[in-house]
C-alpha cells in the first residue's frame, strides 16, 4: 500500500473532513465534528519491526528507507530559523510553526533523505497543554504583566521532531596514576616564635589500570533546528528504548513534521562524543584511590547501529518586542520548559526596594 493511499484512507464518514491524530483519544478523530474513526495500530505500517541499521554501511551509502514521509508530503523552509516543516499537501502554511515568521519558501525533497521508520505517538492532549501554558504564564513573576493576559495559547502547534538514536558496544582499557592521601606531622614556628605542629596531607602515586564493557542503547541526538536546543534538553528524555511504535501515517495526521537538517554524519559524530564522555566518566569512577591523574583511555566500538525517529512536542512560539520566545511541552510525558521576556520595570523596582531596605537597616543600626 502506498503512503498516499494510506493518507486518504481516513476521511470523516459524517462530514467528510480530514481526520487527525487525537492524543486524548489515542485514535484518529475528525477535528470538525469530533467523530472517532475506526483504526487499528499497525494497519498502515509496512512492518511491525523497529529496525536498527548498521551505521558504517549507512555512512558509506545513505539508504532510502522503505517507509516514512516520502514525497507525498509538502515541505517549506523558514528563512528566519531555517527549520524545514513537512505536512499534508492539503494544508497551506502561512507562518513558520517554530518562530512565527512569514518568510517561508517551498523546498524539494532530497533524493537521499532518510525517512523515519518509528516514532513516539503523541499522548498528551492539547487541552491539557493549554491549561499548563496558562498556569506557566501566570507563574512567571518577572514577565511583563501584559504577557500574562495575551492569547499565547493560540500559537500552540503539535509537531513531530526528528531524532537520531545510536547503539554501540564499547570495550575500553584505561591506565592512570592513582593517588592515595596520607598525613605527616610538620613542625613550624608561629608569629610569636613558638614551635607548633600541624598535619600536612601528602599523596602517594601508584600505577593502576583496568577495563570495562558497556552497551549504549539509544544514545539520542536531536536533529531539530526549529526548537531551541536548551529547551529541548529540558523536556527530555523521550522513552525511545521502550515505547517506540513502527511508523504509521495515522500518527502524524494533522501534525507538522520537522525534517532533519542535522544529518546522519553530523549526528553520529555528536553521538560518538557523547559516548566518549560517558566512557570517561565510567573510567574515572573505576580508578582506585583518593584521586588520580594522567588518565588514558583506549575505546573500541563494535556493532554501531542507528535509527531515525520522530518524537512529539507541543510548541508555543511568540514574539515580544524584537525577540522570539518558545515554550515546549513533551507530547509524551508532559514535561514543560519555556522562555519569556523580563520586565525591566519590575526588576528596577525590586532593586530600588532592596537599596531602600539596606539604607533603612543601616540607619537604624547606626543609632
Amino acid at each position: 500500500m502506498s503512503e498516499v493511499a494510506a493518507l486518504r484512507k481516513h476521511p470523516c464518514p459524517e462530514c467528510g473532513g480530514d481526520a487527525e491524530w487525537n492524543p486524548a483519544k489515542l485514535a484518529l478523530a475528525c477535528p470538525y465534528c469530533g467523530t472517532i474513526l475506526p483504526w487499528s495500530e499497525g494497519q498502515n505500517s509496512m512492518s511491525a519491526a523497529i529496525l536498527e541499521h548498521p551505521l558504517e554501511q549507512a555512512l558509506l551509502r545513505i539508504p532510502q528507507s522503505s517507509r516514512g514521509l516520502h514525497e507525498e508530503k509538502k515541505s517549506v523552509k523558514c528563512e528566519s530559523c531555517f527549520a524545514i516543516s513537512v505536512f499534508d499537501p492539503t494544508r497551506t502554511a502561512q507562518r513558520c510553526d517554530f518562530c512565527g515568521s512569514p518568510a517561508i519558501v517551498p523546498v524539494e525533497a532530497l533524493p537521499d533523505l532518510i525517512t523515519p521508520e518509528s516514532l513516539l505517538p503523541a499522548v498528551i492532549a492539547n487541552t491539557q497543554v493549554r491549561d499548563q501554558l496558562r498556569e506557566w504564564y501566570r507563574s512567571r513573576w518577572w514577565a511583563p504583566n501584559k504577557l500574562k493576559h495575551a492569547a499565547l495559547t493560540d500559537t500552540l502547534h503539535g509537531i513531530y521532531l526528528p531524532y537520531w538514536t545510536f547503539d554501540a558496544h564499547v570495550d575500553a582499557d584505561w591506565t592512570a596514576e592513582s593517588g592515595y592521601h596520607y598525613y605527616e606531622t610538620e613542625s613550624y614556628r608561629d608569629a610569636n616564635g613558638n614551635t607548633q605542629t600541624r598535619q600536612v596531607q601528602r599523596t602517594r602515586w601508584e600505577y593502576s589500570s583496568g577495563s570495562l564493557a558497556h552497551f549504549f542503547d539509544d544514545d539520542v541526538v536531536p536533529a531539530s533546528v526549529g526548537v531551541h536546543a536548551n529547551l529541548l534538553r529540558k523536556v527530555e528524555p523521550f522513552p525511545t528504548t521502550t515505547d517506540l511504535k513502527p511508523y504509521d501515517p495515522a500518527f502524524v495526521r494533522g501534525w507538522t513534521v520537522e525534517r532533519y537538517q542535522i544529518d546522519l554524519r553530523q549526528a553520529s559524530q555528536t553521538s560518538h562524543e557523547q559516548m566518549e564522555d560517558t566512557i570517561r566518566m565510567f573510567c574515572r569512577r573505576d580508578v582506585p584511590g583518593d584521586t588520580h591523574r594522567n588518565l588514558q583511555i583506549s575505546s573500541h566500538y563494535q556493532n554501531r547501529t542507528f535509527k531515525h525517529i520522530l518524537v512529539p512536542v507541543w510548541l508555543a512560539s511568540y514574539t515580544y518586542g524584537s525577540k522570539s520566545f518558545q515554550v515546549v511541552v513533551n507530547g509524551y510525558t508532559g514535561k514543560m520548559a519555556g522562555e519569556h521576556p523580563l520586565s525591566w520595570v519590575k526588576i528596577t523596582l525590586a532593586v530600588l526596594a532592596v537599596i531602600i531596605v539596606f539604607f533603612l537597616v543601616l540607619g537604624l543600626s547606626g543609632r
